[in-house]
C-alpha cells in the first residue's frame, strides 16, 4: 500500500495532473491552509498545509504508512491493482457512487483476471447502495457476504439488527493491509479515485493506515474470522481477535460488541499509565463517566490533555452529547478544539509521543457494545511523533474551547446537552 501511494500520487501529477493541480492551486489562491477547510484533494500541502510523512520501519521489517482524508483510499486502489493471488474487503458502507462504482469496476476485474476477491458489506451501512453493483460483483466471480442482513428474510441465521459490522480493512496478498475510518464513497475519497471537483464542505476528515510486510498477516487472520462467521453463523465473540494489546510493535484490536470489551481496560490502563501527553481525536464521543474521570485524572497530574471532536457532525445528537461533558473535562485543565469547516470522521489516539492508535473505534456505547470494530496499536515514538504533527495540522483549522465561554452557554443548551448525555447509552 506504501508503494500504492507512491504510484497514486505519479499518476495524479503525469495522468491527471492539470486538473488535480488545479484543485490545490484554487485552494492556495483562495486563502493560506490556516484559513481554508484543510482537507487533502491533491498531492502536497497546497489544499491542507499536510505533507504526506514517509513510512515508519518497525523492528521486525514491517512498514507503516500514515494517510489523510482521501489519500488512503487512493492507496488502497492502487494496491487492489497490484494485487495478484488475493484480495480482502471489508467495508461498513460500500457506496453506489461514482468512487463506490470506481471501485466495484476494479475489484470484478481483478477477479476475472484470476485473483481471488472477497468483500463484505455492512446491510445497514449500505442500505442505500444499488443492489445492482453487489449482483455485478458476484456475477464477476467476486465472493461477496452481507453482514447481517436487514431483512429477517435474507438472514442465513439470527437476525441481528443492531449488531453492525462497523470496521473498515483492506487485506492484499499476505502481504499489504490498511485499515482506519475511511468507509468507500465520495465523502471520503473526494477527487482521489475519480477526477471530480467537489465542495469543500462535501468533503470528510478521516485517517487511515497502510502496513506492508509480516505484521499485515494479523490482519488477515481478523478478515478471516469475520468471513467464517457470516458462512458458518454462531456466537458474535467469534469475530474477535486481539494480539499484542500490551505489547510489541504491532498490536490489533478486532473488537466484537460485548459489555466486557478489552477496549475498555485497555482505555484505561493507558489513560492512568500516561505521563506526558494525551492527544485523541474522536469522531462520535459519548463516553462512559471512568472514561471521562480517567481523562481529568491525567490533565490534573499535569499531563498535557487535547481532545479534537468535532464542530460538524453528521449526527447531531452525539456532538451534543459530547459538548455536555466540555465543562467538566475544561475544569480540570483538558483542552478541547472543534474542527471545523468538514465534518471529522477520524478515530485516533496518541500517547507520550511512543503509541497511537488508529482503526474505526469511536468513543461511543454503539462501538463498544453493538458494533465489530477495527483498530491498530502502534508502538514507536517515530510515528507518534507523526500523528502528533497530523494533530497539529488540525489545530490549525478548530476552534478551542475556552472554560471562560463555555460557562457562559444559554440555559437552554444545557439543558439539552444533560438530557442528551443521560442517554448516551442508545446513542
Amino acid at each position: 500500500m506504501i508503494r500504492g501511494m507512491e504510484l497514486a500520487i505519479s499518476r495524479k501529477i503525469t495522468t491527471e495532473g492539470p486538473r488535480a493541480q488545479s484543485v490545490a492551486h484554487k485552494s492556495a489562491d483562495a486563502a493560506p491552509p490556516s484559513q481554508s477547510f484543510g482537507v487533502n484533494v491533491a498531492p502536497g500541502p497546497a489544499d491542507d498545509g499536510w505533507l504526506t510523512p514517509p513510512s515508519v520501519a518497525l523492528g521486525d521489517g514491517t512498514q507503516v504508512q500514515l494517510y489523510k482524508d482521501g489519500e488512503g483510499l487512493a492507496a488502497a486502489y492502487e494496491a487492489i491493482k497490484s494485487a495478484r493471488r488475493y484480495i480482502g474487503l471489508e467495508v461498513y458502507i460500500f457506496a453506489s457512487d461514482q468512487t463506490g462504482r470506481a471501485f466495484a469496476e476494479l475489484l470484478a476485474k481483478k477477479a476475472r483476471g484470476g485473483v481471488a476477491v472477497y468483500v463484505i458489506y455492512d446491510s445497514f451501512g449500505s442500505i442505500e447502495s444499488d443492489r445492482r453493483m453487489f449482483r455485478m460483483l458476484r456475477a464477476s466471480g467476486v465472493r461477496v457476504q452481507t453482514f447481517h442482513p436487514i431483512r429477517p428474510w435474507e438472514c442465513q441465521y439470527s437476525w441481528r439488527p443492531f449488531n453492525r459490522d462497523h470496521r473498515k480493512l483492506l487485506v492484499i496478498d499476505d502481504q499489504i493491509a490498511g485499515l482506519g475510518g475511511l468507509n468507500i464513497g465520495n465523502e471520503y475519497a473526494g477527487p482521489w479515485i475519480v477526477p471530480q471537483v467537489l465542495e469543500p464542505c462535501d468533503l470528510w476528515r478521516d485517517s487511515a493506515i497502510g502496513i506492508v510486510g509480516p505484521g499485515a498477516k494479523l490482519f488477515r487472520r481478523a478478515f478471516a474470522q469475520t468471513w467464517n462467521y457470516i458462512k458458518r453463523g454462531g456466537r458474535i465473540r467469534k469475530t474477535e481477535l486481539i494480539d499484542n494489546l500490551y505489547d510489541g510493535d504491532l498490536g490489533l484490536m478486532a473488537l466484537a460488541p460485548t459489555l466486557n470489551s478489552p477496549l475498555r481496560s485497555f482505555l484505561y490502563r493507558t489513560l492512568r499509565e500516561a505521563r506526558q501527553s494525551i492527544m485523541m481525536t474522536m469522531a462520535y464521543f459519548a463516553p462512559d463517566d471512568p472514561l471521562i474521570d480517567g481523562l481529568c485524572k491525567a490533565a490534573r497530574r499535569g499531563v498535557r490533555v487535547r481532545l479534537m471532536l468535532p464542530g460538524r457532525c453528521d449526527v447531531a445528537l452525539v456532538r451534543i452529547c459530547a459538548r455536555s461533558f466540555y465543562e467538566t473535562l475544561l475544569s480540570a485543565g483538558v483542552e478541547i478544539y472543534e474542527r471545523q469547516g468538514v465534518i471529522l470522521h477520524s478515530k485516533t489516539m496518541v500517547i507520550d509521543e511512543r503509541l497511537s492508535v488508529v482503526g474505526s473505534t469511536n468513543l461511543d456505547y454503539r462501538s463498544i457494545e453493538y458494533n465489530c470494530e477495527l483498530s491498530a496499536i502502534v508502538r514507536s515514538p517515530e510515528f507518534s511523533k507523526q500523528m502528533a504533527d497530523l494533530f497539529d495540522n488540525d489545530m490549525n483549522f478548530s476552534e478551542r474551547i475556552r472554560l471562560e465561554a463555555w460557562r457562559r452557554r444559554p440555559r437552554w443548551d444545557r439543558f439539552v446537552q444533560w438530557g442528551v448525555s443521560r442517554a448516551r447509552y442508545m446513542l
